[in-house]
């Protein structure tokens, strides 16, 4: 029997088209990663309770400088606010600065860390020793978002339906978003007559 020639596969087609460079993109590898944030990520997540906590009280504090953000202008503290946001939730967390943090909800564990990007839960190919099936060296968000929730006195926010993700929002300040939306509530639960 003659040798057939074999057909080539896409990736082969693909690895000889692309042109070799010595670019390397920094920060986009899971890999690179993990190196940097999987142990702080985990560490947040074993301390879920210590910073919910933190958390309720600096959302206070924040409604409390409401009137400040007000006459500064909700629009021009984005800028530095938004700044020191992705900084310590880049640290701690991770955060991809979607704008719609759901921390309180998952454990202290952000899903936009998913490679698949799921808000409601795991997808069904959780590996068995917890790890995610596309990055199989990392821990799975919502493995790690059970266990941080269990630890929360509000565990059973994880249960609650997140929406879509509105990329409108994506790398705008949540904290400045909750915090309007929080004057907003407690001022319509002032003003006697005002619909609910």
């Amino acid at each position: 029997m003659a040798d057939q020639p074999t057909k080539p596969t896409q990736a082969s087609l693909n690895k000889k088209s692309a042109q070799a460079t010595s670019y390397k993109p920094s920060g986009v590898s899971a890999t690179g990663r993990k190196a940097r944030s999987f142990a702080v990520r985990l560490w947040s997540v074993r301390h879920s309770r210590t910073l919910e906590w933190f958390y309720g009280h600096f959302a206070d504090l924040f409604l409390k400088l409401h009137p400040l953000w007000k006459a500064v202008g909700y629009e021009r503290a984005e800028g530095p606010i938004k700044f020191i946001e992705k900084h310590t939730k880049g640290f701690l967390f991770d955060c991809r600065m979607c704008g719609q943090c759901v921390l309180s909800s998952t454990g202290m564990s952000c899903p936009m860390n998913c490679p698949k990007q799921l808000r409601n839960g795991p997808c069904g190919g959780v590996r068995a020793n917890g790890h995610c099936e596309v990055e199989p060296d990392m821990p799975c968000v919502w493995v790690q978002a059970w266990s941080g929730a269990n630890r929360m006195n509000g565990r059973d926010n994880i249960f609650d339906v997140q929406k879509p993700v509105d990329q409108s929002l994506r790398e705008t300040s949540s904290w400045l978003r909750v915090t309007a939306l929080a004057a907003a509530e407690r001022k319509a639960a002032e003003t006697p007559g005002t619909p609910q």
